[in-house]
């Protein structure tokens, strides 16, 4: 992957005579471009944190330092062994557990094992029953604990913003998760945009804190208790909540572009809140799990849906050909599946009748 980039860089500064914005997408890719940065540096433009921000926002367990050390306040964590208010022996009420490095969670055996597939994490309904968990004793290394703050998906948030290499916020906008699968600690299914001054207020102050620079996004967890937000961690790459924020006003990848190649500041920084973001089959999922708890009905699920303009993951009025080639290559893949069965079925038939 180096290799191609330094290759792709080197191509576009001998074609064109100048540096293009680079856009990343994943802690993988992220990482990397932190590990190499003075190569990278020199074939793209990019707007960096500072090496102990960088592998702060990482590791979630440094980041737990790091963040109290400026004041920010996050969940509680909780130590495996001794006792304790900080302790899981003596912890009271339910229990989350995550990876420690965020770096190739979804594909790991931890997260297949213990968060099941799509979770990021997983909430045990006491500390008794984590310390018991015959895989989570194994591997707890590997693994961080924290109190849980209560509250449904409505109660998670986001600050996201883009700021220059002074770390001045150049534009921003709010987020509120609407749904997520499996409910709580999945991939968000259905998101939109929203006005809070209070969030706004507290994200502002996090970027001059920490300090952040480049792209972002702080995520928040909403106490349903006390109102009090706690941050849950921070990402500094480009990701989903960028398509529907440029359809409501605010374009972060586009103000990244202007600010990297024309150190001109954007035109506006007010946002709508008229369009959702939507993975349907994904929302479809977290709306089953939550109607078999008694959660959500199949009106007020429709209706959810139906209440405002929507972009999508994939589907757009304007380019359908992915959203088609999705369904074709899922199409060929099950039919692949059924001939494999049907040959199956048809040895075993011809063994039998002979």
């Amino acid at each position: 992957m180096l290799s191609a980039l330094i290759a792709i860089g080197d191509q576009i500064v001998s074609d064109f005579g100048c540096r293009a914005p680079l856009y990343y997408g994943d802690d993988d890719y992220l990482n990397l471009i932190y590990s190499y940065r003075h190569e990278l540096s020199q074939r793209f433009l990019m707007v960096l944190n500072e090496p102990e921000v960088a592998s702060a926002l990482i590791d979630k367990q440094r980041f737990e330092a790091f963040a109290r050390n400026r004041g920010l306040m996050l969940p509680r964590t909780l130590a495996w062994d001794g006792p304790g208010p900080d302790s899981l022996a003596d912890a009271a009420g339910p229990v989350l557990v995550k990876p420690k490095v965020k770096l190739g969670w979804d594909d790991s055996f931890i997260q297949l094992r213990i968060f099941g597939c799509g979770a990021k994490a997983r909430i045990f309904p006491s500390a008794r029953e984590v310390m018991a968990h015959p895989l989570i004793s194994q591997i707890k290394d590997q693994l961080t604990f924290q109190e849980y703050i209560q509250g449904d998906d409505r109660h998670l948030w986001s600050f996201h913003g883009y700021a220059d290499e002074n770390g001045t916020l150049l534009a921003w906008f709010v987020g509120n998760k609407i749904r997520t699968f499996p409910s709580l600690t999945g991939m968000s299914t259905y998101l939109e945009l929203a006005h809070d001054e209070t969030l706004a207020a507290i994200g502002h102050d996090i970027v001059k804190q920490l300090p952040l620079k480049g792209v972002f996004k702080i995520d928040f967890k909403k106490n349903a208790a006390d109102g009090r937000f706690h941050v849950l961690e921070v990402n500094a790459r480009f990701n989903l909540w960028h398509h529907m924020a440029a359809k409501n006003g605010v374009n972060l990848p586009r103000v990244a572009y202007d600010h990297l190649i024309y150190r001109k500041p954007p035109a506006r920084t007010t946002y709508r809140t008229t369009f959702r973001w939507l993975c349907l089959r994904s929302d479809f999922r977290a709306y089953r799990d939550l109607a078999d708890r008694g959660l959500l009905g199949m009106g007020d699920w429709l209706l959810s849906l139906l209440v405002s303009r929507k972009v999508y993951d994939l589907f757009s009025w304007t380019d359908p050909l992915p959203f088609l080639l999705w369904w074709a290559n899922r199409g060929n893949s099950r039919l692949r599946r059924w001939r494999g069965h049907f040959v199956t079925w048809i040895r075993r038939w011809g063994s039998t009748a002979s």
